[in-house]
């Protein structure tokens, strides 16, 4: 790809987010691009629509799989966590051991496929202190940092916030708050996931409310950025609205679709 620097005017800039292992359609993401940006969840711990798919089947099965995911889907974690914890206990190796194994794995291959220029930022799956380890010269990782790509500043935040699923990067609200407050100002928010606005957080096909951030909602209320850029909720009720002078935007499900969502100025 071009530099992003290369031109003021005509600047084409291609988004991802939730990745999800999908590492062959990564490799084209930024084909007709001045930069990639990403917005996290490169990992594919378990593919709720393929339950052959991810770490946790490769390591349990696809049985196992299937129970897994109907009980987080029917809400009840507790069984779901007991149930994990046995299926860990006869699994006869470090917990911890085995799955930065197997992400170190999916990041080797993911972090290849990334293009020159990338900025990308964690999802709530991802594993942050690995990334550094991975992520070659072309690509920088920002969290709570402000990058300039031809003329317009971007905001990155990454993470979650804290769930009854436990995901590896969830943090306090004020945490986040806090990486919010540190970018706010810029002309596009990017963050993994969406200001706390129903429609942006309900996943119709999970039929459940994401957690959504309200730092995020009040700073687009407030500093009126031209876009807020988010991921996270995988079939969300709505794909973009407008929040004053703000376009809101799920940049989609790249899993899913194999296409990035395309910003030109």
């Amino acid at each position: 790809m071009a530099s992003p620097r290369a031109r003021k005017a005509g600047t084409r800039v291609h988004v991802v987010s939730d990745v999800h292992g999908n590492a062959r359609d990564l490799a084209r993401a930024g084909e007709g691009a001045d930069a990639l940006i990403c917005l996290g969840d490169l990992v594919l711990f378990l593919d709720y629509a393929d339950h052959s798919r991810g770490i946790f089947p490769d390591l349990f099965g696809e049985a196992n799989a299937d129970r897994i995911v109907e009980l987080r889907t029917a809400r009840r974690f507790e069984e779901a966590r007991a149930f994990g914890a046995e299926l860990w206990a006869g699994l006869g190796t470090d917990r911890r051991t085995a799955v930065e194994f197997a992400v170190r794995r999916q990041y080797a291959e993911l972090f290849a496929a990334f293009p020159t220029p990338t900025y990308a930022t964690y999802g709530n799956v991802d594993m942050p202190p690995l990334w550094r380890e991975y992520a070659g010269e072309g690509t920088t990782v920002l969290d709570g940092e402000v990058v300039e790509i031809a003329g317009r500043t971007f905001g990155f935040v990454g993470g979650g916030l804290r769930t009854p699923m436990r995901t590896p990067y969830e943090i306090d609200d004020e945490e986040y708050a806090a990486k919010i407050e540190a970018v706010a100002g810029v002309d596009v928010l990017c963050t993994h996931i969406p200001p706390e606005v129903p429609d942006l957080v309900y996943d119709t096909v999970a039929r459940r409310f994401e957690r959504g951030s309200r730092a995020l909602l009040d700073a687009i209320r407030r500093t009126r950025p031209r876009y807020s850029l988010f991921g996270h909720v995988h079939q969300p009720l709505s794909r973009r609205m407008r929040i004053g002078a703000t376009e809101c935007v799920n940049v989609g499900h790249f899993a899913g679709s194999g296409r990035p969502w395309a910003l030109e100025w």
